[in-house]
């Protein structure tokens, strides 16, 4: 603070009214422009003057107290709001807001973290454990998270006294209010770091690489996220670790595609295949199987295979297989080929061979002829 007004006045800290205004009194007598003109003298009695004008008011006396100079710019005129003074603080003062009361803490909680990690379809199923290698904040070594230089310690606040706020007194059409706020000196703290830590430069964490185990249970999907209580960034001044969340990103799978925790994919065959059965080699996630086709299976059926998905996240049977049939018709015939469909045709009784077909027994070639005519 610039003045000392009880020292101008030579009056403890704790004189009553009284003392103030004999104090005064004495000095104004001895400094007075009449008695004493010198140009010194008169700074001096101004001196007096303000000083006696703000300690002999309680209001102005108690903001200054607080580490303010009402006299300058603190308070205004008889009719108006002070500098800086808004409607919200008149409403502060008079139904208890403004904030905080008293000195906030150095310790803050430090904020969450999000890592997103790729992982394939078989891991999504079985689930599997990653080493991550985390950038994260941790506590300074060297401050152990006080943010003061080795050997040094925060002191208290000249301005606010250790309050953390600092009071400033307005006159509304109310009458005189007074609001608090953050003391600017010490950004609410109530103490001061004199020597800042050089390695965190007073914040009390630095920044570090670590790897981190993190254990993916079965059945994670796009999306899914893993929370890691307390492995986020360590607060300001040392404060508590906020989490680390893992958020997962599953891969494409070249043959599977997953609905849920089922899978699904196609199998493609001949239609002779289709037509008289067959069993073909699957590979799975479990490993490779045999998968049986019933003769005279058509495009569009499937076949599920019961536990061969995607383990369920919160239980332990796991979704099903689906393998959709999907059959080739065959094109580009050579004659030998051509000449035994129509074979199978005329055994089939669904066409003759020359080519015309039995009354009422209208085969397949023939309806596309029709279709084809008629247009």
């Amino acid at each position: 603070m610039a003045t000392d007004y009880y020292a101008v006045l030579g009056v403890r800290q704790d004189a009553t009214q009284d003392e103030i205004k004999k104090a005064y009194r004495r000095l104004a007598r001895e400094l007075h422009p009449d008695v004493n003109p010198d140009p010194a003298t008169q700074e001096r009695f101004k001196e007096i003057g303000l000083a006696y004008e703000v300690l002999s008011d309680p209001q102005k006396r108690q903001l200054y107290d607080l580490g303010m100079d009402p006299s300058k710019g603190g308070v205004s005129g008889a009719g108006g709001f002070g500098p800086g003074f808004a409607f919200s603080d008149m409403i502060d003062a008079f139904f208890g807001g403004g904030g905080q009361r008293g000195p906030r803490s150095r310790v803050q909680r430090g904020q969450d973290a999000l890592i997103r990690v790729e992982i394939s379809l078989q891991d999504a199923a079985f689930g599997t454990q990653r080493d991550l290698q985390v950038d994260t904040a941790v506590v300074c070594p060297t401050c152990s998270g006080d943010g003061a230089a080795p050997g040094t310690v925060p002191i208290t606040c000249d301005m606010c006294r250790g309050r953390g706020e600092v009071g400033q007194v307005n006159r509304s059409f109310l009458g005189p209010v007074m609001t608090s706020r953050p003391c600017p000196q010490c950004q609410g703290y109530g103490t001061i770091v004199p020597t800042p830590c050089v390695e965190c430069a007073g914040d009390g964490r630095v920044r570090t690489r670590r790897t981190l185990t993190v254990k993916i249970p079965p059945g994670v999907d796009n999306g899914t996220q893993i929370k890691l209580a307390g492995e986020g960034e360590v607060g300001p001044g040392a404060g508590p670790a906020g989490n680390l969340y893992i958020e997962i990103v599953e891969e494409p799978h070249e043959i599977f595609q997953r609905r849920g925790d089922d899978l699904h994919c196609t199998v493609t065959m001949p239609m002779t295949a289709a037509s008289l059965g067959t069993k073909l080699p699957l590979q799975t996630l479990d490993g490779q199987v045999e998968l049986d086709i019933r003769p005279g299976s058509q495009s569009g059926q499937s076949i599920t295979m019961r536990g061969r998905g995607i383990q369920h996240l919160r239980g332990t049977s796991r979704g099903d297989l689906v393998v959709h049939i999907e059959v080739q018709t065959p094109k580009n015939l050579d004659p030998q080929q051509e000449e035994l469909l129509r074979k199978l045709a005329v055994l089939r009784g669904e066409e003759r061979p020359s080519g015309t077909f039995a009354p009422g027994q209208q085969g397949l070639f023939s309806r596309l002829k029709d279709a084809l005519n008629n247009r």
